[in-house]
């Protein structure tokens, strides 16, 4: 009887063992993923404060071309200041979104100055400005696979009880309209 005590006590201990090692993993896994998200989101705010801080010097060598375009560079600098002001990621998406609209328009405007696209400054700036944005699109979607993974882990049996015990909150993505433009269909038309 005693050996049997033993024996269903050594088991009991066993899986307990096995329940702590499994929770510590969980845990660290989680504190891993958590990490992550915020380093990489890091690397999209830094890609960002780049362009940024570009965005002014593309403004006024387009200014010693078109000067009287005065409203375009106002957008653009109201959402500028706007897309720098903000924070979380769906409210970064939504500023990010209307500053790139906006850049558009500036660099319509450039479009109709041939002497401005002739320029060496003007052209590498807008080099400058292609580079950073290809660099935000990288790190958007290296965002956006480990929110993905961290969410994943958040809401999946087992480490959503863990998670939801030490206060593991699911991440948003950060999404950019191009990428909502790039999932529609094409229309293709025969006629």
């Amino acid at each position: 009887m005693v050996v049997i005590t033993g024996l269903v006590l050594a088991v009991l201990l066993g899986i307990a063992v096995a329940v702590v090692i499994a929770v510590i993993f969980i845990y660290n896994k989680l504190v891993r993923l958590r990490t992550t998200v915020k380093s990489s989101w890091s690397d999209i705010d830094v890609n960002l404060k780049k362009r940024y801080d570009l965005v002014p010097n593309l403004v006024e060598t387009v200014k010693g071309y078109a000067g009287h375009e005065q409203a375009v560079f106002e957008n653009v600098a109201l959402a500028r200041s706007a897309a720098m002001k903000a924070t979380a990621p769906g409210d970064k998406s939504k500023s990010e979104n209307f500053f790139t609209e906006t850049l558009k328009s500036l660099f319509a405007v450039a479009e109709a100055y041939p002497q401005l696209q002739a320029n060496a400054n003007f052209l590498q700036l807008q080099q400058q400005l292609k580079e950073l944005e290809d660099n935000i699109e990288y790190s958007r979607r290296y965002f956006n696979a480990v929110v993905r993974d961290y969410n994943i882990m958040t809401e999946t049996f087992p480490s959503n009880i863990i998670a939801s015990q030490f206060k593991f909150e699911k991440s948003e993505f950060f999404e950019l309209e191009e990428a909502a433009v790039e999932r529609k269909p094409a229309k293709v038309s025969f006629s």
